[in-house]
């Protein structure tokens, strides 16, 4: 261990968004790090089977309440005690703009208010890769926490993973189905380097051991090459011993997709969340979820930081292989 991070020693830790694939992956390296975590969840929610041990277990303690309530942060959550790190994996379920504002941006900053107010001298949050190239709602509301994040004067970790396992495995079940893989225009549009939950888990808690993560920006990735569609189909089919069957869609389809969803939904307000979801979709199908040169407009494999142990692939293998499950979120696009 490096002088920065034994520098640190055990914190106090108030974390929101444990219940969450990412959360309690975060919440298990907090545990493993020493840190004292208090989780604040809502009303009703239990977090899943952590499997700690005793030790770790007496680290932990759970608390309800609403996190857009600045009272209820205060008074059910922080109950004005000292805490040194606010720790966010929180994010908004959809990314549609009511969601993303209300989640990503003004949650947010109502816990950092109230932090500051109980001595928090530092915030690591998760945010994401993707907002590099702003285009969506909810990547537009990250940027504004983020902002005011630096600007508060509280010292800031910013954690922008890539792409995440679990986005990438919904296809799975259609090829163990003996269907195609789908792929947007000829499978090489994007490109990215997919971390595990608990390798980034392990990243979250290492920002606040290692104080040379402090008051940075940091995209981050899994080990490995950069992936493209056509791989990770490939890889599928190989690892269920099935031919090779790609269906190639052209990005045209989405565009033509949202284009109605916006149109109707100038009636419909349900139909306009529908059309946000889909440029969502078309974001992801189109976009490389790795560092963005801005320089030479083009993303940059070989500049995306490489953390963890472990890579996609052996993931599916596990998935294939029945030792793994998959818990995919509300982004999937398959």
């Amino acid at each position: 261990m490096s002088s920065s991070q034994a520098a640190v020693g055990k914190q106090r830790v108030f974390l929101l968004g444990a219940t969450g694939t990412i959360g309690q992956a975060t919440l298990r390296a907090l545990l493993r790090h020493g840190h004292e975590v208090v989780c604040f969840v809502r009303p009703g929610s239990k977090l899943p089977a952590l499997d700690i041990d005793l030790a770790h277990a007496q680290q932990l303690t759970v608390r309800h309440g609403s996190a857009l309530s600045a009272e209820s942060l205060r008074d059910d959550g922080f109950k004005h005690e000292h805490f040194d790190v606010l720790m966010s994996c929180m994010a908004s379920r959809t990314g549609v703009a009511r969601d993303a504002w209300a989640i990503d941006h003004q949650a947010h900053m109502l816990a950092l208010q109230v932090a500051q107010r109980c001595g928090v001298k530092l915030m690591v949050v998760l945010s994401a890769i993707c907002v590099q190239k702003p285009k969506l709602a909810f990547q537009f509301a990250k940027l504004a926490f983020e902002q005011s994040l630096m600007d508060s004067g509280m010292a800031y970790a910013i954690v922008r993973p890539t792409a995440y396992f679990k986005s990438l495995s919904g296809q799975i079940e259609r090829v163990r189905k003996g269907k195609a893989f789908l792929v947007f225009g000829d499978g090489r549009l994007t490109a990215c380097k997919p971390i595990s939950d608990d390798d980034l888990g392990e990243y979250m808690a290492r920002c606040i051991d290692d104080v040379s993560l402090h008051n940075r920006v940091l995209p981050i990735g899994g080990p490995g090459p950069a992936i493209t569609p056509l791989e990770q189909g490939e890889q599928l089919f190989k690892l269920m011993g099935q031919p090779v069957r790609f269906k190639h869609v052209p990005v045209g389809l989405l565009d033509g997709i949202i284009a109605v969803l916006s149109a109707l939904g100038r009636l419909m307000p349900a139909l306009a969340a529908k059309a946000e979801l889909a440029r969502i979709g078309r974001y992801y199908a189109t976009e490389s979820m790795l560092v963005w040169d801005d320089q030479r407009q083009c993303y940059d494999a070989q500049a995306t930081p490489a953390y963890g142990h472990t890579q996609l692939f052996d993931f599916y293998a596990d998935v294939v292989n029945g030792k793994q499950s998959v818990a995919r979120g509300d982004h999937a696009v398959f």
